[in-house]
């Protein structure tokens, strides 16, 4: 996967600043389904009131911000790295490939990337890390919103092809039930092998067969 989604306001038009866009990542722990990246400019005459990090606020909260982002920001755009992918070039390469997509797809090139955490992606424009910056950025607050929402969007539909794994309630996380599930059916194709877990719910189940 690359590019899911982007917008962009003509907002942009109307500053002479440098433009600034937050970025960040959802979904690195999880057994399962893409990891995904956003990158957002947010539009300062038009604030977007309430940005956090998005583990900090409520399922309903973050859609509700999500939507106002999506129409408020000069630009946005957000992109994933799939489950292959993860596999083929490892969790933290995946998730700078994603980040990297994600900035490429916005409809304005910003002047610099400010990125969650302390490990740089490879783009176009200058980068700076900033731990914790989800919580400290306004611009990566949203961007952390966008990329959290798309990807529980993504792990509904996973849900509907897989139903037996439960991927509506844990969203691919470890948790004790997709652990059970794992061991009781084996891993389906959206299963990130490369992760311990699941190797071993591979391993059981071929020998199982065997």
């Amino acid at each position: 996967m690359a590019d899911l989604s982007l917008g962009a306001t003509t907002g942009q038009l109307l500053f002479d600043e440098p433009l600034i866009c937050g970025v960040d990542e959802a979904g690195r722990g999880p057994l399962a389904g893409p990891v995904y990246a956003a990158a957002v400019i947010l539009d300062p005459a038009q604030p977007v009131v309430g940005l956090r990090d998005s583990k900090a606020l409520s399922p309903r909260r973050r859609e509700q911000l999500a939507v106002l982002i999506r129409e408020r920001a000069i630009a946005w755009s957000i992109a994933s790295a799939s489950a292959a992918e993860i596999d083929r070039i490892n969790i933290l390469q995946a998730t700078l490939l994603a980040m990297s997509r994600a900035v490429a797809g916005l409809a304005v090139r910003p002047a610099l990337a400010r990125v969650d955490g302390n490990q740089a992606p490879r783009l176009e424009c200058r980068v700076e890390t900033l731990v914790r910056g989800d919580s400290l950025e306004p611009a990566i607050s949203a961007a952390s919103i966008l990329a959290k929402t798309a990807r529980d969007e993504y792990l509904l539909e996973l849900h509907q092809r897989f139903p037996i794994y439960g991927f509506d309630g844990h969203k691919g996380y470890p948790s004790a039930m997709h652990l059970r599930l794992l061991a009781e059916h084996g891993p389906c194709v959206e299963h990130r092998m490369s992760f311990a877990p699941v190797r071993a719910a591979a391993r059981a189940a071929g020998e199982g067969s065997a």
